[in-house]
């Protein structure tokens, strides 16, 4: 799994990309079939905007972004809105692939 961390508007700190690796490592609990992990990381005057952008195996994207007054904060919230797409993307495959077919016609 590839993790990238940038930031605009704002210079990430080795003890930033940290708390961010840490955290996204997490993902891989949700869904093991993610490929790279982009985190963008601006500030607009006080609030920060934290942007996280998963792809996985079968070239779909996911997209979370959220606003929130301090980088850590937004990372915590960030992180946890990808968890819930990545959950309900499972929960997805997985009611596909055990969804019964239609049961046969009686004959008359």
């Amino acid at each position: 799994m590839e993790i990238s961390v940038t930031g605009r508007h704002l210079e990430v700190t080795d003890s930033m990309r940290q708390f961010v690796n840490e955290k996204v490592a997490r993902l891989q609990r949700f869904y093991d079939r993610i490929e790279s992990i982009q985190v963008l990381a601006d500030r607009e005057s006080m609030r920060f905007r934290t942007e996280l952008l998963v792809r996985t195996d079968h070239k779909q994207t996911f997209v979370a972004q959220v606003e929130a007054d301090e980088f850590h904060e937004s990372v915590d919230l960030v992180i946890d809105k990808m968890e819930r797409q990545l959950r309900e993307h499972k929960e997805k495959l997985r009611n596909r692939k055990h969804q019964p077919g239609s049961p046969p016609q009686p004959e008359s």
